[in-house]
């Protein structure tokens, strides 16, 4: 089983990194591979860091033989995807929607298709755009047809949207606590559902 997180964060080592280690480390507890795959930076792999529709149906050319290009294999052989972002005016932040602009050869090819996801995001206050922040993770969790879990277990309770965080995230014990449920969530049902992946 392979789960990978993505960090949406223009901060490599920040609240959202935090979070989504948080998520793997239990993942990897209970049997998953783990890895972070850092959105900023491979974008700048890219000849262009934002789609600009050079094709239609998209090509991948702008991508191709590019870090991009393989993070975007890793990700077809996953199981289960983390997306995390920190609250940008109320949403992601501008490379995570970027990253997943560039995906469209990906949504054609239904690459991630019933893939298990879900999303960590992170603000400076309280309700800070925290919900609507996951709101737009979940977003394009559907539009690839992925499978939206949330942090929520059998043992625990049913949970609510994903880990949702208050800055610092290291100081959030709630926060915590919900990565490491959300993290057996995951396992169980990219274990269940294995079958209806490709590949």
């Amino acid at each position: 089983m392979l789960i990978l997180g993505l960090n949406g964060s223009p901060n490599k080592d920040g609240n959202t990194k935090f979070l989504l280690g948080k998520v793997l480390e239990k993942a990897a507890e209970l049997g998953a591979k783990t890895e972070i795959l850092e959105v900023p930076e491979l974008l700048q792999s890219a000849k262009h860091s934002f789609c600009s529709v050079c094709s239609n149906p998209c090509s991948g050319a702008c991508y191709k033989g590019t870090k991009l290009e393989e993070a975007f294999e890793l990700m077809k052989k996953a199981d289960g995807l983390v997306l995390g972002s920190p609250v940008y005016f109320g949403t992601v932040t501008g490379q995570l929607k970027a990253f997943f602009d560039k995906t469209r050869k990906l949504r054609g090819e239904k690459a991630f298709y019933n893939k298990i996801a879900a999303g960590v995001t992170v603000a400076t206050s309280k309700y800070g755009g925290q919900e609507t922040t996951m709101k737009a993770l979940h977003d394009i969790m559907l539009v690839h047809g992925m499978t939206i879990v949330a942090d929520g277990y059998c043992e625990d309770d049913c949970g609510h949207h994903g880990v949702c965080a208050h800055r610092p995230a290291q100081d959030d014990d709630f926060a915590i606590k919900r990565a490491s449920i959300l993290a057996k969530r995951i396992v169980e049902v990219c274990g269940a559902t294995k079958v209806l992946r490709k590949g």
